[in-house]
C-alpha cells in the first residue's frame, strides 16, 4: 500500500468518527459575520473523502456544499453516502480545487490538510473564497488516555513498528497549524476551538476503522499489519463495546485583504 492513496482503505471509512456537531454550530457562527441565512452561504469542503463531515454539513447545519476530493474511490463512496443531499462533488485537490474563483464564504478541509503544500493550497484557497470568507481546517484526533486499551495498543503498535511516523494521529500530531495557516500571507486572524467528543461502538466498527488507516499500513507492510490487526483484536476481546474519546480540533482564518 502506497502512503497517501486511500483507494484501498475507501470501502472502510463508513467505521471512522464524525466531528462534533456543537463544535460545527460554534464555528459557523464565527465565519457567517454577516449573517447570511444559512441556504445562501457558500460552502466548499475540499479533501471531503467518503462524505463523513459533507453529510454534516448540509443535514445538521442545512448547507448547500460543493465537495472535493482527488481520490475516485473515496469520492464514489462519498457520492453514494450522500447521494439525494444538496451537495455537487467534484474532483480535485487542495493545490487545484477546480473551483471557480470567489465561489465560496467558507472553505474547510476535515482531517486532510496535512497531505497538501500549503505553499499551494493556501494561495488556491484565498483564489476560491470571496473577500473577507474564511478558511477552516477540523481534526478529530483521538484522546488517548495513559493507561487506557486505547494507550496500550498504540504502544504494542509502536513496539511492533519501532520506525513508525505517524503522518496525523491523537498524540503526535504536533503541528502549529495557526503558523502554518498565516504563512503565506493568504490568511490573518487565526483563531482555535477545541471541544471532547465520543463515540460507542461495536468491536466489529473499531477494528474497522483501524483497517481505514493508511500510514500505519503503508509503513508497516502486510506482515506486520496482519500482527498488529491482531493485537488489537485481542485487546478488545473482553468489551462488549467501546467507548472511543475524541479531541475536535479547529483552526480558522480570514482571507486577508490584498
Amino acid at each position: 500500500m502506497k502512503q497517501g492513496d486511500f483507494t484501498q482503505v475507501a470501502k472502510h471509512y463508513h467505521n471512522r468518527p464524525a466531528y462534533s456537531a456543537f463544535l460545527l454550530e460554534k464555528l459557523l457562527a464565527c465565519i457567517n459575520d454577516t449573517q447570511k441565512p444559512r441556504n445562501e452561504l457558500r460552502v466548499a469542503e475540499v479533501g471531503a473523502g467518503t462524505g463523513k463531515l459533507t453529510r454534516m454539513l448540509c443535514e445538521d447545519l442545512k448547507l448547500k456544499v460543493s465537495a472535493v476530493e482527488p481520490n475516485d474511490a473515496m469520492r464514489a463512496e462519498g457520492e453514494l453516502d450522500t447521494k439525494g443531499l444538496d451537495i455537487t462533488w467534484l474532483k480535485g485537490s487542495g493545490e487545484q480545487t477546480n473551483l471557480p474563483s470567489n465561489s465560496a464564504d467558507w472553505l474547510i478541509m476535515a482531517s486532510s490538510f496535512h497531505w497538501t503544500d500549503p505553499q499551494k493550497s493556501l494561495p488556491e484557497f484565498a483564489r476560491v473564497l470571496g473577500g473577507g470568507a474564511y478558511l477552516s481546517i477540523i481534526y478529530n484526533p483521538r484522546h488517548i488516555i495513559e493507561g487506557s486499551v486505547f494507550d496500550e495498543i498504540e504502544k504494542e503498535i509502536k513496539n511492533i513498528v519501532p520506525e513508525l511516523t505517524r503522518v496525523s494521529s491523537g498524540v503526535q500530531n504536533t503541528k502549529k497549524w495557526e503558523e502554518v495557516l498565516i504563512s503565506t500571507g493568504d490568511f490573518t486572524d487565526c483563531f482555535f476551538m477545541e471541544c471532547d467528543y465520543s463515540e460507542k461502538w461495536s468491536k466489529e466498527r473499531y477494528l474497522g476503522a483501524w483497517h481505514s488507516v493508511n500510514d500505519i499500513q503503508a509503513q508497516a507492510g502486510e506482515k506486520r499489519w496482519q500482527e498488529i490487526l491482531a493485537m488489537i483484536e485481542a485487546k478488545i476481546s473482553c468489551f462488549d463495546e467501546l467507548i472511543v474519546p475524541y479531541k475536535i480540533r479547529a483552526w480558522t482564518a480570514r482571507k486577508a485583504d490584498k
